[in-house]
């Protein structure tokens, strides 16, 4: 009984001596672009919070549909500090695709110096949102148009102050270490993520400070 089950078992068990074993030990830990785990979920998080700024727009103009004028008693929002914000934004896709290339060439000098201008460029922006929301010439709880206003530029302003945060942990991480390879996929992913808050700015520049003129 027992040599009759042990032959069953030989039968059955794969033959160990085929099953090749692969040392994977030198493979890289991380990889850039839709390698990684971070460009997915980057990908999925711009996709979810587009989604939103979509959603505010329409709220915008179904609301304008229904209101006897528009903007509701109140100005149109000045158009300076808005159009400035607007170039330097698109000013600072420069250093943020330097800052991209450096790290994905692992040359933690050159990310450093970009990654650096990429965060005064914020800073300088946040200064210039805090005038903006003093010109648009009405308060979020004075009437719908008002709510929707301050909404869309609370929206953009959140992810501003988001990527502000992250870019400067990266920054002092590049500075002073320890500094981990994977980290530069992190720098790579917060200019992509960049990008986005620059694209996204465009279409609600044109709804908060255009839209009203017209």
């Amino acid at each position: 009984m027992s040599t009759a089950s042990n032959l069953r078992n030989a039968q059955t068990r794969p033959d160990e001596a085929n099953v090749t074993e692969l040392d994977v030990r030198g493979l890289p830990t991380f990889a850039f672009g839709h390698r990684s785990v971070m460009w997915w979920s980057t990908a999925g998080l711009m996709l979810i919070e587009g989604t939103v700024f979509g959603i505010a727009v329409m709220m915008y103009f179904y609301l304008r549909t229904h209101a006897p004028a528009w903007p509701m008693a109140a100005s149109a929002p000045e158009l300076r500090w808005g159009t400035l914000n607007t170039v330097v934004l698109l000013a600072s896709m420069l250093p943020n695709q330097l800052a991209k290339r450096a790290a994905e060439r692992f040359d933690r000098g050159r990310a450093k110096l970009w990654m650096t201008v990429c965060l005064i460029a914020t800073i300088v922006f946040m200064v210039l949102r805090g005038f903006e929301f003093a010109t648009l010439n009405v308060n979020w709880y004075t009437n719908a148009y008002g709510s929707v206003v301050w909404l869309l530029l609370g929206l953009h302003t959140t992810h501003l102050v988001t990527d502000f945060i992250d870019t400067a942990v990266l920054t002092v991480l590049l500075f002073t270490g320890p500094f981990e390879g994977k980290r530069f996929v992190d720098v790579s992913e917060n200019a992509v993520y960049w990008y986005f808050v620059v694209l996204s700015w465009l279409p609600i520049y044109g709804v908060i400070y255009w839209a009203p003129r017209f």
